[in-house]
């Protein structure tokens, strides 16, 4: 689920790959003060779109993210499944601006947009 991992990784700083996973040191992180927080949230988009520092596990999330998408993020626990449908709801539904250039960098060409849009449409999330 590409698209889930997507915006999974982007709240979560799911960042390294240890072991065949994802590590879980971010999984305690709450979303919510995550997306509530402008700071918090411009502040991982701009690392993600080159237009900010990042901070150490900013960094690690710019290299873990295209492996994930690529893999259909098959090393994605359920927690981390779960938290990126949060991620992807608030985003398209509160921030469409945040969405809009996060996907134009890694997605360009629609890809995991037309592939998982079925999927996200049965989760009642219009991407």
């Amino acid at each position: 689920m590409k698209i889930f991992c997507f915006v999974l990784l982007i709240a979560c700083i799911v960042a390294t790959v240890t072991g065949g996973r994802y590590t879980n040191k971010y999984d305690n992180v709450d979303l919510d003060v995550v997306l509530k927080s402008d700071r918090l949230l411009l502040n991982y988009v701009n690392c993600l779109l080159d237009k900010g520092n990042c901070t150490p596990d900013g960094k690690e999330l710019k290299v873990a993210l295209p492996d994930a998408l690529a893999t259909d993020c098959r090393d994605c626990s359920d927690k981390h499944k779960a938290g990126s449908e949060k991620v992807i709801r608030f985003l398209v539904n509160k921030r469409p601006d945040l969405w809009s250039k996060l996907a134009e960098k890694y997605d360009p060409n629609n890809q995991y947009r037309s592939k998982f849009e079925d999927v996200a449409k049965k989760a009642g999330i219009k991407i």
